[in-house]
């Protein structure tokens, strides 16, 4: 007995255990380092094997291995797989000497792995009274797979070589559920698991791939649909609107109850709110309720029709609102931009007061003998608002290298004389030179002489601005503000009568603040051309088309009603070139032709855009930045870069309608703290 119990495990030993080491070293001897220490490694599951060898269980209980019956060595046979032979590890050879050193290495450590875990199930198998034909097939199944996933290198193969594999897999599940036991059906979906799994990890990486993909996807769709879930919420709204309005679903009280429920919690919801990440934390469950409420609507009101219907006309009257409301919104916007502040009329009137307490020698100002050198940068500024002149003022000289070769023309009304003349006594910027003017001291300056001072006197002119009217008689109401009736608007056309002893001149707006040097201004070439330019070509509404009437003969024959737009506010003029081109006189004979406003609306830019055709020198547009008092989406690294930045528009930053974020660029340059600020309670 004892010798057929030596025999039968020599047996077990030779089929089963020594295949499978001979195997894994054997790779050792074509693999890597890092694939055999792999190897290696895993001697401790089979030390494991060889333990656990000399008893199983059976049915429950510990046996010895004589439990197996005798098998005549005639029948042993190599299993199918190859477990070991000359010819696969030839195979084997080539393949991983193809292959890079990273493939080996994770091919061994697949492979050892697997032969691993798969052991422990071919011992279970033997434990159901299994033959050597029986324990044949677990072992082909496990060596077949490994050997062929290791080999392939095509993927069609592969797909191949696994299909056989299932069919061989299918026929031995089938056999042994006739035969063996519940242990053994269970080793085998573990089997089958095992494999799957592996299978899984060889297309992880396309799998891989394929989330990321997704997952661009969804941010694509993300960013093409933002806010989503706050444009469906106001869809709600709107289809709620139009279901209470309908006759099928009014005649359901509790169905209108609901409705108006739900739509007062969606409006909760909603509130102010224009971003799904402002949205509360309720917001999915009432959209939720919502779109059941919607769907009860469709459901008792299902003709498409009449839902149609009602939506047009709530477009319909929508549109019609809207019109309404922004007609009215522009009304309002051209009365406050005319109107002026309370803090802003105080602040003449106090200081007027203060000046007229002076003597006559502390009204004058200092280095008068510079006015006339033509030599120093001279700024002409025409202005009735004291406090925008002293921002334009503060701002060019804080940026001024030498503040002792920079004059300052200002030229006022009447009204504002006194006050502005307190105002840089009391505030004198640096030691640059300041020169305030009246307008009205002017004599040259008369009826006789200008035309448009001849029209802006005219019964017809003083009607078309404060005769009462509706609103919508003018499409353009920016033309029917009163200060174009004020002579300062045209002085800029009259610069050489100004100043007749200088050179060059540059002319600021009062809604401008300079962020740069300007003294380059005045060393440009201008090229024969009369005034330095910022050209506004980029804006469609910029265009000559805009501002001229091109039905009139006069206009379309001279001008192109496409050509180039450009803007006041800081223009760079060669008083010497305007002189020699007589463009005051080409000013005038334009004026006379507009006596009944049938070339253009009144202002300043179009008779500019006449006057000097083909007069302008273009500047670099970061000279001068336009847009501040319309326009909010103005970059904030295009307003760092400029020179100038123009405030121009009806949001003026001294107003309260002024676009807050620009505000700040014009109230740096304005001393809240100072006396007669704080007196009329003028705040940033």
């Amino acid at each position: 007995m004892k010798p057929r119990k030596a025999a039968l495990l020599l047996l077990l030993v030779s089929t089963v255990l020594a295949p499978i080491v001979l195997y894994t070293e054997t790779l050792g001897i074509y693999l890597p380092s890092s694939a055999t220490s792999s190897s290696s490694s895993s001697s401790s599951g089979n030390d494991f094997i060889v333990e656990e060898a000399s008893t199983f269980t059976f049915g429950g209980d510990i046996r010895p291995l004589n439990i197996l019956p005798q098998e005549s060595t005639t029948i042993l046979k190599e299993p199918l797989g190859f477990v070991y032979s000359e010819n696969s590890t030839q195979s084997l050879a080539v393949n991983v000497s193809d292959a890079s050193a990273n493939d080996n290495a994770r091919i061994t450590r697949q492979l050892t792995e697997d032969s691993l875990q798969h052991q422990a199930t071919v011992l279970s198998v033997l434990s159901g009274g299994r033959t050597g034909d029986a324990f044949e097939n677990p072992i082909r199944q496990v060596t077949t797979t490994e050997e062929l996933k290791a080999q392939s290198k095509d993927g069609e193969e592969l797909h191949s070589q696994e299909t056989e594999f299932k069919t061989i897999h299918t026929d031995s599940t089938k056999e042994m559920s006739r035969t063996s036991s519940e242990k053994s059906d269970s080793a085998f979906g573990k089997m089958q698991t095992n494999v799957e799994h592996h299978t899984s990890r060889n297309s992880g990486r396309n799998g891989a791939r394929e989330q990321m993909d997704a997952q661009n996807d969804k941010q694509k769709e993300q960013a093409a649909l933002p806010d989503a879930r706050v444009s469906q919420l106001k869809d709600q709204l709107i289809r709620g609107k139009v279901y209470l309005s309908l006759s099928a679903t009014r005649n359901n009280p509790h169905f209108i109850r609901e409705l108006r429920s739900r739509m007062k919690e969606v409006q909760r919801v909603l509130g102010d709110v224009t971003k799904d990440s402002d949205l509360p934390r309720n917001a999915f469950e009432k959209l939720k309720a919502m779109e059941q409420t919607l769907t009860k609507g469709k459901q008792i009101q299902d003709d498409c029709a009449a839902v149609v219907k009602k939506l047009r006309a709530m477009l319909h009257s929508t549109e019609e609102q809207l019109r309404v409301h922004k007609k009215q919104t522009l009304f309002l916007t051209h009365l406050t931009a005319k109107t002026l502040p309370k803090g802003l009329h105080c602040l003449p009137l106090r200081l007027s007061t203060e000046y007229f307490m002076l003597n006559s020698s502390q009204q004058q100002f200092p280095g008068q003998d510079k006015l006339e050198d033509s030599r120093l940068y001279h700024y002409a500024l025409f202005s009735d608002n004291v406090l925008a002149a002293a921002v334009v003022v503060n701002s060019t000289i804080s940026h001024a290298k030498d503040t002792s070769r920079h004059v300052f023309h200002i030229v006022t009304d009447r009204l504002n004389y006194a006050a502005m003349r307190m105002w840089f006594l009391a505030n004198p910027p640096s030691n640059a030179t300041i020169q305030v003017q009246n307008v009205e001291e002017f004599s040259w300056l008369n009826p006789s002489y200008s035309p448009v001072l001849k029209q802006l006197g005219s019964p017809s002119m003083i009607d078309y601005y404060f005769k009462t009217r509706r609103a919508e008689s003018d499409s353009n109401l920016k033309f029917r503000n009163p200060k174009y009736l004020s002579i300062m608007n045209h002085l800029r056309f009259y610069l050489p009568e100004i100043f007749p002893k200088l050179g060059k001149v540059l002319f600021l707006d009062d809604d401008i603040v300079v962020r740069k040097d300007l003294t380059k201004l005045w060393s440009l070439n201008l090229k024969g051309k009369v005034i330095g330019v910022v050209e506004t070509c980029g804006e469609s509404f910029h265009r000559f088309d805009r501002y001229l009437n091109f039905s009139n003969p006069l206009i379309s024959k001279k001008f192109d009603p496409r050509a180039c737009g450009w803007a006041f506010g800081m223009n760079i003029v060669d008083l010497d070139e305007w002189k020699r081109q007589n463009i005051t006189e080409v000013y005038h004979s334009w004026q006379n032709l507009n006596h009944d406003r049938q070339l253009w609306k009144l202002g300043t830019l179009p008779p500019g855009l006449i006057t000097f055709w083909n007069r302008t020198y273009a500047l670099d547009r970061y000279w001068h930045v336009l847009g501040l008092g319309y326009n909010p989406n103005i970059s904030p690294k295009e307003i760092d870069r400029a020179a100038v930045v123009h405030y121009n528009g009806n949001l003026k930053p001294w107003l309260e309608i002024g676009i807050p974020k620009y505000r700040s660029y014009w109230a740096k340059y304005v001393d809240y703290d100072q006396m007669y600020l704080r007196e009329c309670n003028i705040n940033p």
